[in-house]
């Protein structure tokens, strides 16, 4: 059933209204623009039908701030008892579908509401046909580019470069019918691999590509590079037959962002490189990409210290805390705890742990992505993160004031943490201490 929303800062009005579209739709309603715009982050309903002229936040401004939080636009067909031409102009120029005048009939309300979802459907279905690849259904080469390019810019997982190994024998063996019936059904044992809120595409050809949100961790690509490897092998052989001897599999190359950058262009280039060492020993693996590695022909020819900072340093923009797998994280724990002594102001471990307070179908990987992502953005560069386990988080707050730091910097999270869908289900605990030596 599609959703609406309907906002009305005059009460009655308001009823009536979802009383009109109550049986045919699922509603809800808000009396103020700040209360829509909670509304519309829990429900993301299919559209909005909102009253024009409402104290605090007007339509127009409801709309407006909708659509740059989004980055889309969305649904809006505004109610008003206002005649003026030059109010619905203004409405349509910011990107408004429709205009109801009140008081306004049931069956006009509902007639009007029909044709902007039917029109949302078809531009939908016009915009998937024009942005996924027609055998598989992922995301096209162009599609998956754009797409990848916001995310790297501004999220916390692994970049993925997959290749399904040998593919060309398929083809050549058993004919092309063949080798696309394997494609679609590789494509699907990687959306199995995935979630739902990952990013998934084919730029060509026996050619893959994804993005994982959360993962920063050596071990999950390893369960993912394990799980393709084994379905492909037992999907080939239904298709055909026991004694299909094709060494079908799959390699991987990693990138985990933003610690190796968040440029896609470049980031892309790490993760082929990390393919290509793939490829080169043995196919049907993963590898990680390692600055070390990926500079090592690089480095043996610097002839002085600036090239050597260059080769060391953080590779492009680093907005937000460092976060890091466990054991690099502990290497940096070692390292101050050892050079603590050296420095005026301390330093805090901070251990975070996510506690359940509502039953709800949320899994608790995708809250952890969400925690791990409002602590990454919340705090300092100079601050470092791991995650341990499912719902445990360690923090190390740098060159602080301690008790007053630390109480500010918990206050920063938890108001970041109010705002994200998986605060309905999910709290936090939290303890700290200083390091000592």
């Amino acid at each position: 059933m599609k959703k609406i929303l309907i906002v009305d800062d005059m009460m009655v009005s308001l009823m009536m209204t979802e009383n009109m579209l109550a049986d045919q739709y699922k509603t809800f309603c808000a009396s103020s623009g700040a209360e829509a715009m909670k509304i519309y982050r829990q429900e993301l309903p299919d559209m909005v039908l909102s009253d024009l002229r409402m104290p605090g936040m007007s339509g127009y401004e409801l709309q407006i701030q909708l659509q740059e939080e989004y980055h889309e636009v969305i649904p809006f067909m505004f109610m008003t008892a206002d005649h003026d031409e030059e109010t619905e102009s203004r409405g349509f120029d910011n990107g408004a579908m429709d205009f109801i005048r009140k008081p306004f009939r049931p069956d006009v309300l509902l007639r009007r509401v029909a044709n902007i979802l039917q029109t949302v459907e078809q531009i939908k279905g016009l915009k998937k046909n024009a942005s996924t690849d027609a055998l598989t259904g992922l995301l096209n080469k162009a599609s998956s580019h754009t797409e990848l390019t916001k995310i790297c810019a501004s999220s916390l997982g692994a970049l993925l470069m997959i290749d399904l190994d040998s593919f060309k024998l398929v083809n050549d063996i058993h004919g092309h019918a063949m080798g696309d019936q394997v494609l679609v059904n590789f494509a699907d044992i990687l959306r199995s691999a995935v979630r739902p809120t990952d990013i998934l595409g084919r730029l060509g050809g026996d050619e893959f590509i994804a993005f994982c949100h959360g993962i920063h961790d050596e071990q999950a690509i390893a369960a993912k590079s394990k799980f393709i490897n084994e379905r492909i092998v037992e999907e080939a052989k239904r298709l055909m037959g026991e004694d299909m001897n094709i060494p079908l599999g799959a390699s991987i190359g990693c990138v985990f962002v933003p610690m190796s950058g968040t440029e896609f262009s470049e980031l892309y280039q790490k993760a082929d490189k990390a393919l290509y060492g793939v490829k080169q020993n043995g196919k049907h693996g993963y590898g990680i990409f390692s600055e070390d590695e990926g500079d090592e022909e690089e480095t043996s020819e610097l002839a002085n210290i600036e090239q050597i900072e260059m080769i060391l340093s953080e590779r492009g923009a680093y907005d937000g805390a460092f976060v890091l797998p466990f054991e690099s994280f502990r290497t940096v724990y070692r390292f101050l705890k050892r050079t603590r002594g050296f420095y005026s102001k301390t330093t805090c471990l901070l251990i975070f742990s996510l506690v359940r307070h509502k039953e709800g179908e949320i899994h608790l990987q995708d809250v952890a992505d969400q925690f791990i992502s409002v602590l990454h953005k919340t705090l300092r560069e100079g601050d470092a993160i791991t995650q341990n386990g499912n719902n445990q988080f360690f923090v190390l707050l740098t060159n602080t004031d301690a008790y007053y730091n630390v109480t500010r910097a918990v206050q920063r999270i938890s108001d970041n943490w109010d705002k994200v869908e998986a605060c309905r289900y999910f709290t936090f605990e939290y303890e700290w201490k200083v390091m000592n030596n």
